[in-house]
């Protein structure tokens, strides 16, 4: 057998030199890690470089490797050894399957380690981990658990409307019960918390934020807009694509037979994107939420917690991601409601949506990236060039030096920057901005208004400060 078709035929593998006795942890970490992923390989006597090193002893290394699996690993896992033939040097292998009795604990120095994969590597459990592997182990997931929330306490207005815009029916009891949403007791699960208007559930909410400039402390003002949702998934997914909307442009040209336009971002990439974050997020990991972050030249959308079976995406073929669900039962929902495919086909229309679009370049493919703890959508802004870099700038610096020449007070000269910075800055905002009270801020405001050199653009509330 050639090494190539060995290491080909492992999702996840680690290569070893030689057994080492004295050290079971250097080796047996692995067995846990796979154990409680998706299973791997052990390959003992492979360098580093993948050139063949070869056992000495086979039959006394596989005996060895049996009996320390047996004494510490709790529990036991199933893995099958082997030995092989390569370039004329025998070498074994010992396969990891994916354990269904989770965690699987190195038993070592009287401590019980569980370790899970990430990337390449076999990492110590964290707390999370730990929680997330004992659900796995009782068959179980964090939204199918019940709470101490009584379905009659909360209300469920936006998935009845979007179950009748889907069905043309009425939610009833029974819907609710067989979607997983409440048990035959009237309680809720998390599913079930997480849906309701009002959902109990802390960490699910929405952060939404279009930054000025390229990163979070980019100009004068750093944020030209942010909003923080919370509610139900449907409302913090129709709430996030609102904030996309109206923080995103359209440029459009017109030919002889139609109007061709030229979005910044493909609106489905977006939802895409949205759901994926909304419904796959590790929801045990308290301390986050989900955010959209746009800047000048991309749009970011955050999840806590990374891929499900600890690979990481940036090494996947995106064509090829098979379906793992954290989250079975709202993602169950999701699909019922159109909102997503059970195929789990979400990375590939997030692609091809961008692919379609007249102004898409190589460059301006959408990249994915995740770690142990956050998943990462970045989509580049289609319309954003160097050019159109080069023109903000000139026309920022040309609108402050006209500022800076017109005889203005050095009150209004702030209150004009900060509002060329961020036109969407409310009095409040503005006021600790430039640091001084909200009803100088409001005079310096009627002045500038009446003068005539700034005019406020689509009413009190949803509008912005235009610099004439």
């Amino acid at each position: 057998m050639k090494l190539e078709q060995l290491i080909g035929e492992a999702t996840e593998y680690d290569k070893k030199v030689m057994l080492e006795v004295k050290k079971p942890k250097s080796w047996l970490k692995s067995v846990s890690a796979f154990a409680n992923g998706v299973g791997g390989v052990l390959i003992f006597g492979i360098a580093d470089d993948d050139s063949v090193v070869g056992i000495d002893d086979v039959k006394k290394t596989m005996e060895v490797i049996s009996e320390q699996i047996k004494v510490k690993m709790d529990p036991t896992p199933e893995v099958l050894l082997k030995a092989h033939l390569v370039d004329g040097k025998e070498i074994v292998t010992l396969e990891v399957y994916r354990g269904e009795e989770t965690p699987y604990y190195y038993v070592g120095e009287g401590n019980y380690t569980a370790y899970v994969r990430i990337g390449n590597e076999s990492v110590m459990a964290t707390a999370t981990d730990l929680k997330r592997l004992v659900l796995r182990g009782k068959n179980r997931t964090y939204d199918s658990l019940v709470t101490d929330y009584s379905f009659d306490d909360y209300s469920f207005s936006k998935l009845k409307a979007a179950y009748y815009k889907k069905t043309k029916k009425s939610m009833e009891m029974k819907d609710f019960e067989s979607f997983g949403i409440v048990d035959k007791n009237g309680m809720l699960t998390n599913a079930g918390a997480l849906l309701a208007d009002e959902s109990p559930i802390y960490c699910s909410r929405l952060f939404c934020t279009r930054w000025n400039g390229f990163d979070k402390a980019s100009g004068v003002i750093d944020a030209l807009d942010d909003e923080e949702y919370t509610g139900s998934l449907i409302l913090l997914l129709e709430e996030g694509m609102n904030f996309a909307r109206r923080n995103s442009k359209k440029m459009w040209k017109k030919e002889s037979d139609r109007r061709v336009e030229y979005p910044e971002y493909p609106e489905r990439s977006i939802f895409e994107g949205l759901v994926n974050g909304l419904v796959h997020r590790d929801y045990l990991d308290m301390g986050s939420e989900v955010h959209i972050d746009i800047f000048d030249d991309r749009l970011e959308i955050y999840s806590p917690g990374g891929m499900y079976d600890g690979t990481l995406i940036q090494d996947r073929d995106i064509d090829n991601v098979p379906s793992k669900r954290r989250n079975p039962v709202v993602a169950d929902i999701f699909s019922r409601l159109d909102y997503m495919e059970r195929r789990g086909s979400g990375f590939k229309k997030i692609m091809q949506a961008y692919e379609v679009e007249p102004n898409y370049t190589e460059d301006k493919k959408p990249v994915f990236y995740s770690n142990a703890t956050e998943f990462r959508v970045i989509l580049k802004n289609l319309n954003f060039t160097d050019e159109v870099l080069n023109e903000k700038n000139e026309v920022l610096d040309e609108v402050l030096n006209e500022v800076l020449d017109s005889g203005r007070t050095e009150m209004e000269i702030k209150v004009i920057k900060a509002i060329l910075s961020s036109p969407r800055i409310k009095q409040k905002e503005l006021a600790e901005q430039v640091g001084i009270s909200v009803s100088t801020i409001q005079r310096t405001i009627k002045k500038l208004v009446k003068e005539g050199k700034i005019v406020r653009v689509n009413g009190k509330r949803d509008g912005y400060w235009k610099v004439l």
